[in-house]
């Protein structure tokens, strides 16, 4: 299997920038270089496992969140992604969305039968 490490760098610097650091704040606190960091946003390096979950913790995430093109998502996944969609919507968007949701899932349950 071949790691996607765009993708990975990409979800890095989102995770990143959400939570408003800078590079070199999460370089320091990861403890690699800047360039480094700046490679492994950009996908330009292979980045090890060890280093990948000291990126993680910091950020709030977890691994397979950052490596999720990689592997077969699972509902952990898409749970973690569903909240951070919701993360910037009102009280009153997320009941909007909840209640769309329980009208997918009753049609998705029909469907099945």
């Amino acid at each position: 299997m071949k790691l996607d490490y765009c993708a990975i760098g990409m979800r890095i610097k989102e995770r990143r920038t959400k939570k408003e650091w800078s590079q070199e704040m999460l370089a320091s606190t990861v403890g690699i270089s800047n360039p480094h960091m700046s490679n492994i946003e950009r996908g330009k390096t292979k980045v090890s496992l060890a280093t990948l979950i000291d990126i993680a913790n910091p950020l709030d995430t977890t691994l397979d969140a950052l490596i999720c093109d990689n592997l077969v998502k699972g509902k952990a996944v898409f749970d973690e992604e569903i909240s951070q969609e919701l993360e910037e919507c009102s009280e009153e968007d997320i009941r909007i969305v909840y209640d769309m949701v329980k009208a997918l899932v009753k049609s998705l349950a029909k469907r099945k039968h």
